[in-house]
């Protein structure tokens, strides 16, 4: 039975703007207040997912959140009609208002952990909801997350699902930007890599001392039980925190991981040859032979990474076996790191192409190709039962494209997020949406 990687990019929402929320991440927070242009995002997200497609990769769409989230504001005692709650937020709390407008959830990255059929005992497909602790614009969202992945994957044959972590800084859990998965082939057994930044409940683990370290080695222990992993078949990883301190806030800035190809920086874990001898060790068990790819802070420093973000690419499996990385634009603006690529390519190795992709909206906001992406490994039975309205098209990438230029605007500022008439158009944009992508009612709004 043939396997596959499927890549389910998020779709960019509405109120894409520049809050600069996400403290800890450097891109996030330089460019705060800047003006945003939601429509370009989301065709610039589209772009990049019609590309995969018409390069012969399997690629699904997954919907933005509704925001604002006026819900969220009620609980935090803003009263009155749905417009009134909007004004009255923006008058004597602006910031929070901006944080119930964030279109955060454009990263899937962070949507949930994923753990394919061949990997679980129960032999199917698991999907845990991030609960995103860390940050209160994101905590809002796995609600949200879960009835749109339930609606996405909703043969329960095929697929399960878990409810997000208790929503405490103990079970801090940012989702597959902090998991990557080795395996010879996608519809075989392989090891699941789970990393953390801190440990909450045992002091041996050091921590970050400037940002915080949003993932829990309890976190991650708790998803590998619900998934019923193997203890052979997962390795567990700390990161390093200096380099949590420079704004590597997840390891997907750091590392990125496909098949049996781990390719991350020098300064990305700790006790980094022991992580390696184990991987290397558990995938020869299932038949996987493990290679690294080690980026020399002599070649890319962590400055440079994280400017770059050249390891938030998506590294993708070719029919020949060779592996295609694809980047950001600011990995070819950055001397050194496209310097790094060119003889990456160059030597035969297993990443054997490069390809660039502008997604400027998205990186201003740090978030580049990975963060964009939740990656889900399907057999051609699993992928027969996903939602076939997720899953890109020719024509379906028309219509969204065509959905886009009616309902977005080109420029958004912290002022338009004051606009009540914006809750109306953002909630006309996604009923129209959860029809175009066949998943039923999964807004507050629709249900309520």
């Amino acid at each position: 039975m043939k396997s596959y990687e499927v890549n389910f990019d998020g779709l960019v929402g509405p109120t894409h703007n520049y809050g600069g929320l996400s403290y800890g991440n450097v891109a996030s927070q330089s460019n705060s207040q800047q003006s945003s242009n939601p429509k370009e995002a989301a065709l610039q997200g589209l772009a990049k997912m019609k590309a995969l497609m018409d390069m012969g990769f399997q690629q699904g769409v997954l919907a933005p959140q509704e925001r604002p989230d006026v819900a969220a504001l009620r609980r935090l005692g803003f009263a009155g009609s749905d417009a009134q709650v909007i004004q009255q937020a923006a008058k004597e709390a602006m910031p929070l208002l901006v944080a119930s407008c964030s279109a955060s959830s454009m990263w899937v990255a962070n949507a949930a952990t994923v753990s394919p059929s061949a990997d679980t005992a129960d032999g199917r497909v698991h999907f845990t909801a991030a609960n995103l602790n860390c940050k209160y614009h994101r905590s809002i969202e796995h609600p949200t997350t879960s009835r749109v992945l339930g609606a996405m994957f909703a043969n329960q044959h095929h697929f399960a699902h878990h409810a997000a972590l208790p929503a405490v800084a103990q079970f801090g859990d940012e989702g597959a930007a902090n998991h990557t998965r080795f395996c010879r082939a996608y519809g075989e057994a392989g090891v699941e890599f789970f990393v953390f930044g801190r440990s909450a409940f045992d002091t041996r683990y050091p921590a970050p001392q400037k940002y915080p370290a949003r993932q829990t080695l309890e976190a991650s222990q708790a998803v590998a039980r619900l998934h019923g992993l193997r203890e052979e078949g997962v390795v567990y990883a700390q990161q390093n925190p200096s380099v949590i301190d420079q704004g590597v806030f997840h390891n997907d800035v750091i590392a990125v991981g496909n098949g049996e190809v781990l390719f991350y920086h020098e300064d990305a874990f700790l006790e980094t040859d022991k992580m390696l001898a184990e991987l290397s060790s558990k995938l020869a068990k299932v038949g996987g032979k493990f290679q690294s790819v080690c980026v020399p802070r002599s070649a890319v420093t962590v400055d440079d990474a994280v400017r770059s973000y050249l390891f938030n690419s998506q590294l993708l499996s070719r029919p020949d076996g060779s592996m295609l990385l694809i980047v950001p634009e600011e990995c070819r603006s950055n001397e050194r790191v496209w310097q790094y690529l060119q003889g990456l390519t160059g030597t035969g190795g297993v990443i054997r192409e490069v390809k660039v992709f502008d997604l400027k909206q998205s990186m201003q906001n740090g978030g580049g190709p990975a963060c964009l992406r939740l990656r889900v490994a399907l057999n051609e039975t699993e992928l027969a039962a996903v939602n076939p309205g997720v899953i890109m098209t020719a024509p379906l990438y028309d219509s969204l494209t065509q959905w886009v230029e009616r309902h977005y605007r080109d420029r958004m500022t912290e002022n338009d997020l004051a606009d009540p008439q914006l809750l109306l158009e953002c909630r006309a944009a996604l009923d129209e949406l959860t029809q175009i992508l066949k998943l039923g009612s999964v807004y507050p709004f629709q249900i309520n």
